[in-house]
């Protein structure tokens, strides 16, 4: 299935290297030289030598790698965590974003330059964090740091999750009868 490439993005490929340009930046991605990339029409065409399993799985992955860079540079991606907790606050300033989750300490994160950061806190709300990236790999990975801090616990449901996720939650103990 070949990838469309929108208006404003450039595709590049040399050196089994595919540099993909647009409105919101520019990334890199290396590809395996088995795997063969065309571009033609506005159109991205990744081919295999043979119907081999390692080959059917990097065709796969690269023509997902690919179209997750086409849709980054031309639309970005956009994540949101919620802290669900008392006294759990998140500030950001420049690329350092602040979290108090209960420890007797702050924890301060430093964000690479390429992800946008903004940390909302409403009355009557829980503090929201919003990220944007180009980069759909670097944005998941922030994503699962900054939740591996305070992970949602399954008797409260407490801590840092995706907005609109559900957590399944348990029955505390029962007492002795």
């Amino acid at each position: 299935m070949p990838v469309s490439i929108p208006s404003g993005v450039s595709v590049t490929v040399a050196d089994n290297v595919i540099t993909v340009k647009g409105p919101k930046g520019e990334l890199k991605q290396a590809v395996n030289p088995k795997i063969s990339v065309e571009v033609k029409d506005g159109e991205i065409n990744v081919t295999r030598p043979s119907d081999e399993i390692e080959c059917r799985s990097m065709h796969g992955l690269y023509r997902a790698l690919i179209h997750n860079m086409v849709v980054g540079v031309s639309e970005g991606y956009t994540q949101k965590l919620e802290l669900v907790g008392v006294g759990y606050r998140a500030t950001s300033t420049n690329q350092i974003l602040e979290l108090a989750l209960g420890y007797s300490h702050t924890i301060q994160i430093q964000l690479p330059s390429e992800v946008k950061v903004e940390a909302v806190t409403d009355r009557k709300s829980n503090p929201i964090i919003t990220l944007e990236c180009a980069d759909k790999q670097l944005l998941g990975q922030i994503c699962a740091k900054i939740r591996s801090f305070r992970a949602p616990e399954p008797y409260k449901g407490k801590g840092i999750r995706f907005v609109g996720e559900e957590v399944r939650r348990k029955a505390g103990k029962s007492a002795k009868v």
